[in-house]
């Protein structure tokens, strides 16, 4: 069965966060390599989306959510038959109750 991988619009703009946060403070190439690691770490998902732990801080929703992690982010997806939707790219350095429910 093929697995398709997609970023809902909250992922899409946390990434873009993540890029312009570190293009201001590092430089392009740093903010690039960074946000395409990133996506990188999502393209394992389409052969083995169970990869990932299971969030426990958000196991009280009716999703089966889990999460890769790279460097301070954790990539935050839930799979819902052939379709991993990846719902936020959380910052690790952040309180743990502010990944809540906004994103997912």
């Amino acid at each position: 069965m093929e697995i398709i991988v997609i970023w809902s619009d909250t992922a899409i703009e946390e990434l873009q966060g993540i890029y312009d946060h570190y293009h201001y403070k590092a430089g392009k190439r740093i903010a690039n390599k960074l946000v395409n690691d990133i996506v990188d770490q999502t393209i394992l998902l389409e052969h083995s989306p169970r990869i990932g732990q299971t969030e426990e801080i958000l196991e009280h929703l009716q999703k089966e959510i889990r999460y890769l992690v790279h460097g301070n982010y954790k990539i935050v997806y839930w799979i819902d038959e052939n379709v991993v939707t990846i719902a936020t790219v959380f910052d690790c350095r952040q309180n743990p109750e502010r990944l809540g429910i906004k994103s997912i």
